[in-house]
């Protein structure tokens, strides 16, 4: 057993923010499977749920969401560009790039909105700061909280309202006093030399230590808690009548990619009615500088098969119609290709709505391909506007709370209104 000297000294050299990231799954921490819970929360399956989708690299919205019938989208870069006959047509000037068949036929169905020129004031062309900027909302100034850790603070959230499955905490779910939980897709990974008994020593306050240590150890007490839901959750597990002729998921080598194995995750968490409010999941790889071509359509190939997948699968349940899901990246690409035919970092980009509830069709307004800012697009909307509708119309939160003020006019029609 630790010993409270050992014990303290730790406490206060990792402080809260270690403590909590520890808690969450940082450091090769993580929590093996959580798939179910035993549906503790009755109101769990009939609560609004959010699914953020992080596109890191930087997606090349312009061959993403395609304005084909724009000349200066062609003469820009005619190595990268697509004929008009090859792009699925979403209206007369704008449409999907050619592998994204599955999410064309999410738009067919009303289930796909877009997004238009989504960015932020004075942009930022580094991967990291532009990505922190999205994931705290805080364009101005840096700060240490993203926007969903904030609303898990605000809310006093227990530590599965907002789960991450992530190889590492994202920024996005951090707050002040709480953060969510990080589930590693690889399975539960403790130190060598750590048990889990050493893990429960450290969750274990002592009368009249400070605050910030007892905030630091309760970190710890989250991990064990989160973990003894998913135990449970393994136990209680059986086949649904929806799901009992499809694969098996296993999280090693096999046909999913890993961004299907999430959201997998994601659903099965859904279905068994989790506690769970927000989910976080990712795929990486859209930083292409050379040869964007070929490896951008693999990207938009798997990014298309999981979440239409995923949706189709939410569809069919009562919770999983309460799923909304966001899709975004930290940038968009620039407009002129580079000689290396890829494209460099850029400015706006388009964002995903999608889900059951979800208001299909465009909002906002494309950007201009021929009026830039230093060969960048001007963004003509400001991202803050797409996650404050989500806190109000998904989380039931006030957008200023957690976003800020001063930006928005009015909420975004992105759910459909029973």
């Amino acid at each position: 057993m630790m010993d409270a000297l050992t014990r303290r000294r730790f406490l206060l050299a990792s402080g809260v923010t270690a403590g909590a990231a520890l808690a969450a799954g940082a450091g090769g921490i993580g929590i093996a499977h959580l798939l179910r819970t035993a549906g503790q929360d009755p109101s769990a399956a009939r609560s609004k749920k959010l699914v953020l989708v992080t596109l890191y690299g930087g997606n090349d919205g312009l061959n993403t969401v395609i304005p084909y019938t724009d000349s200066a989208y062609h003469s820009a870069r005619p190595e990268l560009a697509y004929d008009a006959a090859k792009v699925l047509h979403l209206d007369d000037a704008l449409g999907l790039n050619p592998v994204m068949r599955g999410m064309k036929q999410l738009w067919d169905e009303k289930r796909l909105a877009v997004v238009l020129g989504v960015g932020y004031p004075r942009p930022d062309r580094s991967h990291f700061r532009s990505m922190d900027i999205w994931q705290t909302a805080s364009p101005a100034e840096p700060v240490t909280t993203g926007w969903v850790g904030r609303w898990l603070d605000g809310t006093n959230a227990a530590p599965e309202a907002a789960v991450s499955f992530e190889p590492v905490l994202p920024p996005v779910l951090a707050g002040q006093t709480r953060a969510g939980s990080c589930v590693s897709v690889g399975g539960l990974e403790l130190p060598p030399g750590i048990t889990a008994d050493a893990v429960a020593a450290l969750g274990r306050g002592e009368p009249g230590e400070p605050e910030l240590q007892a905030r630091a150890a309760r970190a710890y007490g989250d991990l064990l808690h989160v973990d003894r839901l998913v135990r449970g959750a393994e136990r209680h597990q059986s086949p649904s009548p929806d799901n009992a002729g499809e694969e098996v998921l296993t999280t090693g080598p096999g046909s999913r990619s890993v961004l299907e194995t999430q959201l997998a995750l994601v659903a099965r968490c859904v279905e068994a009615a989790v506690p769970t409010r927000v989910y976080s999941v990712s795929l990486d790889g859209f930083d292409t500088h050379a040869m964007e071509r070929a490896g951008h359509e693999s990207l938009l190939t798997r990014l298309d098969r999981a979440l239409s997948a995923f949706v189709a699968r939410m569809a069919r349940t009562e919770a999983g119609r309460q799923v909304t899901v966001v899709v975004y990246s930290e940038f968009g690409r620039r407009v002129r290709a580079n000689a290396s035919q890829g494209t460099d970092h850029g400015t706006a980009g388009p964002v995903f709505v999608l889900g059951p509830t979800v208001a299909g069709g465009f909002h906002g307004e494309q950007p201009s391909l021929t009026d830039l800012d230093d060969g960048d697009l001007k963004a003509t909307m400001d991202f803050r506007d797409v996650f404050g509708t989500v806190l109000a119309s998904v989380l039931d939160a006030d957008p200023d709370r957690y976003v800020g003020s001063g930006y928005r006019t009015k909420p975004l029609p992105l759910l459909s209104v029973d």
